[in-house]
């Protein structure tokens, strides 16, 4: 393509809603993190897996016949994890990382959001809404 030489028309989007293919024999439960494998379908968010795509919106099982799982991006509230990688105040704006699809915490590989908010036992996880990207010495969002 080249640059523009008059006015576009350019389609937009929020992005908060997102619809996504289900794996083979995937199960992913309403209000559960997910992910996108690698041939983009979607699977439970996992502790070895991949970054957290969205939130689902209803229980999606592809057993049942379901295609497509519903998703949202935003903020989330999920459950924190314990010891060494329990998430504190401190750590508001940093990355928070995928234990399983409804806790997270503060080490692993698969990216769940920044934290936004800590209340209580729990975690509030911006999901999607930014670009998170990862400096993999430091664990820190750039």
């Amino acid at each position: 393509m080249t640059a523009l030489t008059s006015d576009r028309s350019t389609p937009y989007r929020q992005g908060e809603q997102v619809s996504d293919p289900l794996a083979a024999g995937a199960v992913i439960y309403a209000g559960g993190m997910y992910a996108l494998d690698g041939d983009g379908n979607a699977v439970r968010a996992t502790a070895a897996g991949n970054a957290v795509r969205a939130v689902a919106q209803v229980r999606a099982v592809q057993a049942d016949g379901d295609e497509r799982v519903d998703g949202s991006r935003g903020v989330w509230r999920f459950g924190n994890a314990a010891g060494a990688a329990e998430l504190t105040r401190a750590d508001i704006g940093s990355v928070a990382y995928v234990v399983d699809d409804q806790t997270v915490g503060k080490t692993g590989t698969a990216v769940a959001g920044l934290v936004f908010d800590i209340e209580g036992d729990e975690v509030w996880i911006d999901i999607g809404a930014a670009s998170v990207v990862v400096n993999a010495s430091a664990g820190a969002a750039a």
